[in-house]
């Protein structure tokens, strides 16, 4: 038997429903690229600004480090005009010492004894000289020790030098500290 469609209104309905359906997917798809495509723009417009942002930051840590390292050799500089400020200050504050050790050196002279070389190193001096005999050695020592300025006399070495009948002289050398003289407050404190 051959099949004859007696309702040919359904299959105009199936053709128009599939055209809907088609048009219908075709519309999908678009606007699902355009939204892909939109989504891509913005998220492209985020990145770009956030780049430039980035930019804007690196830049700025940049003048910063440039700022930190100026402000490090400022105070660099500070650092050694400080450093030369207090060795200035201090070899004014011992300007006055050194003359009252020699003063004092010269008072604790005995008569017959002479200095012939001085050297000082840090704290020690070192004293070279010639005396009529042992006895004026001992009493430089002696007049040393009593010093407020000078402590500990040590003597390193004695020679007796004659040259000619006469002349005798004996050629020692010896070695003091300088010390700074305690003040009347810190002995009454002490009391």
């Amino acid at each position: 038997m051959a099949r004859i469609n007696l309702l040919p209104w359904r299959e105009q309905l199936r053709e128009e429903r599939k055209k809907e359906f088609l048009t219908t997917l075709v519309l999908v798809l678009v606007l699902g690229c355009a939204l892909v495509f939109l989504a891509d723009r913005q998220l492209n417009a985020q990145i770009d600004h956030q780049n430039a942002r980035n930019e804007l930051l690196r830049k700025e840590i940049q003048l910063l480090d440039s700022r930190i390292r100026e402000i490090e050799q400022l105070q660099a500089r500070r650092n050694q005009m400080l450093d030369r400020m207090k060795i200035i200050q201090d070899l004014q504050g011992n300007r006055p010492i050194i003359v009252r050790v020699f003063d004092e050196m010269v008072r604790t002279l005995p008569d017959g004894v002479h200095f012939t070389t001085l050297g000082m190193k840090g704290k020690t001096v070192a004293i070279k000289g010639a005396a009529e005999s042992n006895s004026r050695v001992s009493s430089l020592m002696r007049q040393l020790d009593a010093s407020e300025w000078l402590a500990s006399p040590n003597l390193t070495a004695v020679r007796a030098v004659t040259s000619g009948q006469l002349d005798q002289a004996n050629v020692f050398e010896l070695t003091v500290q300088q010390t700074a003289p305690q003040s009347q407050d810190a002995e009454g404190d002490a009391r």
